[in-house]
């Protein structure tokens, strides 16, 4: 590859009719042979990254593309969501539903048209007199307007010199239809009450009464079939993209000249001044001009509790105003968000992930030329030897037949839909058979906290008094005082004080102390609830054994409330962010898959060493930044590790897919669902274990059913070459074959949780 200069000029183009991803990797050959390029191509994304210097244009690049027999073009941007636009470039989704209709029509004329062709060849009784004459009425759509696609590959392959799976089907499916329409016509199988005897004797043929429509139909429908699952999953490729523009804010209340007007968020400038509202997310990155509040930034940063800004404080596009009215100042918008560039960062690490060789197009770039080449052969040594232009004929599509891929066709989208079935039933969902691969490689799975080992939300979990105090009094009060404050710490306290105590009293007086706490009046008692220094205020000092409560609590990074009334304070509560009850289970079933566990968090130092040695993780790498996460699994990789990566915030969302592997909760945000590998339904991280398991069984259950798949085909060349093959023999290979790869993948259902 030759190296581009620091400067080169970069462009991403979207690369159409790709059907395998042996195409990805012809395309990136020839655009890699072009001086001063380098390229990526991504079969998943449909996408190429190209990066070029000088003396090369966009244009060059596109008819390289096409010259290769591809098309090219540069995608639409995305742009963000408003209320009646999706944040989709223009046509994209379009393009995508369109293929995916195409392919749909075609599947189901090829399955409704083979049923009946494959069951009157198969079943002797229903070989009525002029049976032969309907099945070529029923297969003639199959083989040509269902299987084009196939076709169109094979054609645009064999134009540039190359063969992949597509050609296999295409010239195996044509022969046999070709053979057939010459047996019918000008041979002895369109005879009135012409059958297909049930025998599996071996005898030499001159095929002018053999038509074998069934195997085109067939093998058509069923490889359809794999197709049509694969475009599904491929269409939501940029999905994440999506989540992650969508996720802001549609509109927002901008003030000019005293007034407010609601505005849709793009139109917004730098230097606006807009309102937020408590319970709305922020527009856009800006300055606190006016209020206080408390901001949830979970999503973005996986800091597990909320930020108390004011005046002069800055604020992110996309996060939560959880407390009071806040007047934020513009300051970034659009592309130079933070939002905007964690797009970007997504962007980047799914077009620079690797593109999966399917395992049949791997199989097939040798097995394919193979074939072909066999059957040429046969053909020669036939009429060498002077068996007659019919007998060598035959001998010689009937190793094309032999050789289809019928099974094959089953092999990959029976032992994905039954393991992705049953790991539905289990909460998981596998989103491709590109995802399996990587399971069986990864030796290093990185476990965000926030969410994913922990709770995701505040939780109280300990009270500590002083002196005689009961506990009970102590709940009860604070709690009272707490349930009338929407300040998410404060939310914690009342709910684990109602779960406590009961029903809390409600108090005589109330009033917030912005980024202090609470004060209030309740039965009768002047109560204090917050910040030591809302206590300071008042004149009230801990004691020391509160004093050692709250130092010991926050060195491990918990959050610490003090509780005060009549002048004296009373007690400290412990909120934090709680370890989820199945977490060490979860750790522990990592590490007996061969997996090192290494916990990832936005979140400080202290706090994320706590959670790490309650559930038995060793490495730990806190306070790092979202666009940081992402760079900590390249690291990884460039040590040589292939990385797994479980998560469910926005924050996690490019490091899931700049991961080898990733995982993420069905708990969290669409992005990070939509970036990752493997959806996990529940939020327990013991599923992440059992989507690992469940992902290498399948992977092997694929592995068998393409070793047995091609291994009855094999078998039968030698004789289908000797020409010794009576087509009910092959024809009842092909049926063996399909139900033993059918069989084998129903296993899958026996999958156990935990196992």
């Amino acid at each position: 590859m030759t190296p581009t200069k620091p400067g080169a000029a970069r462009v991403e183009l979207a690369i159409g009719g790709m059907t395998c991803a042996s195409c990805a990797a012809r395309i990136e050959k020839k655009l890699n042979r072009m001086e001063g390029v380098e390229a990526t191509v991504n079969y998943a994304t449909e996408k190429a990254g190209v990066a070029f210097a000088d003396g090369v244009s966009v244009d060059d690049l596109i008819a390289t593309v096409e010259a290769t027999g591809y098309t090219a073009r540069r995608p639409a941007p995305p742009r963000p969501a408003s209320a009646d636009a999706p944040a989709v470039g223009p046509g994209e989704e379009e393009s995508a539903g369109a293929e995916l209709r195409s392919l749909r029509q075609r599947l189901l004329t090829a399955a409704l048209l083979a049923a009946p062709v494959i069951a009157m060849a198969m079943v002797p009784a229903l070989q009525f007199e002029y049976w032969q004459w309907l099945s070529l009425t029923l297969a003639a759509p199959v083989v040509t307007y269902a299987a084009w696609p196939f076709h169109r590959a094979a054609w645009t392959n064999a134009r540039h010199g190359a063969a992949t799976m597509d050609t296999l089907i295409s010239v195996g499916t044509s022969a046999a239809f070709l053979w057939s329409l010459w047996a019918l016509f000008f041979g002895t199988a369109g005879m009135p009450g012409m059958t297909h005897p049930f025998e599996f004797t071996i005898s030499r043929s001159d095929g002018a009464g053999n038509i074998y429509l069934e195997a085109a139909a067939g093998v058509t429908a069923f490889i359809l079939a794999g197709r049509y699952f694969e475009a599904r999953s491929k269409r939501k490729a940029g999905a994440a993209l999506r989540a992650l523009m969508e996720l802001g804010a549609k509109e927002v209340t901008v003030l000019r000249e005293g007034r407010e007007t609601t505005l849709p968020t793009a139109d917004l400038s730098v230097g606006d001044r807009f309102l937020v509202r408590p319970g709305e997310k922020i527009a856009t990155d800006g300055t606190v001009v006016e209020g206080s509040s408390a901001v949830d930034v979970s999503m973005l940063t996986g800091e597990s509790v909320p930020i108390e800004v004011a005046t002069g404080d800055a604020v992110t596009g996309a996060t939560l105003n959880a407390g009071g009215r806040l007047v934020v100042e513009a300051t970034r918008v659009g592309a130079d968000t933070q939002l905007a560039r964690m797009a970007a960062l997504v962007e980047e690490a799914q077009n620079g992930k690797a593109a999966a060789q399917r395992l049949a197009d791997r199989i097939s770039a040798v097995f394919v030329p193979v074939v072909i080449g066999l059957a040429l052969a046969t053909l020669g040594f036939w009429l060498g030897s002077g068996a007659g232009l019919t007998a060598a004929f035959t001998a010689a599509v009937a190793v094309l037949i032999i050789a289809c891929p019928c099974a094959l066709g089953l092999a990959t989208p029976t032992a994905l839909l039954v393991g992705t079935g049953r790991g539905a039933q289990l909460g998981i969902l596998i989103k491709g058979p590109e995802v399996l691969e990587t399971t069986r490689r990864a030796d290093t799975i990185l476990l965000d906290k926030t969410g994913t080992v922990t709770t995701g939300r505040m939780t109280l979990l300990r009270v500590h008094t002083a002196g005689a105090t009961d506990e009970a009094e102590v709940l009860r009060l604070a709690g009272a005082l707490e349930h009338s404050s929407e300040h998410p710490i404060a939310r914690a306290v009342a709910e684990g004080a109602a779960g406590t105590v009961g029903a809390l009293p409600v108090p005589e007086d109330f009033a917030n102390v912005p980024g202090l706490g609470v004060q209030g009046v309740v039965e009768g008692r002047a109560v204090l609830v917050g910040r030591e220094k809302l206590l300071a205020e008042w004149a009230v000092e801990l004691p020391q054994e509160l004093r050692n409560a709250k130092d010991a609590a926050e060195k491990e990074g918990k959050t610490v409330v003090a509780v005060a009334w009549d002048g004296e304070a009373r007690a400290v509560l412990e909120v934090a962010d709680a370890v989820k009850d199945t977490s060490a289970e979860a750790v522990e079933r990592l590490r007996g898959l061969g997996l090192t566990p290494v916990l990832l968090t936005g979140d400080n130092k202290a706090v994320a060493e706590s959670v790490a040695a309650q559930v038995g993780i060793d490495e730990v790498i806190a306070e790092v930044m979202p666009q940081d996460k992402a760079e900590v699994v390249r690291k990884l990789q460039a040590e040589g590790r292939s990385v797994a990566m479980v998560g469910d915030g926005v924050n996690d969302a490019a490091a899931l897919a700049q991961a080898d592997l990733g995982l993420s909760m069905g708990t969290g945000t669409d992005a990070a669902i939509e970036a990752g590998d493997l959806t996990l339904v529940r939020g327990d991280l013991r599923v992440a274990a059992d989507a690992i398991r469940l992902s290498r069984r399948t992977l092997g259950t694929i592995r068998s059913n393409l070793f047995w798949a091609f291994a009855y085909n094999v078998a039968a060349l030698p004789l289908a070459a000797a020409g010794l093959l009576n087509p009910m023999i092959a024809g009842a290979a092909m049926a063996f074959s399909s139900v033993f790869v059918v069989g084998n993948s129903l296993r899958l259902r026996g999958f156990r949780a935990g196992g």
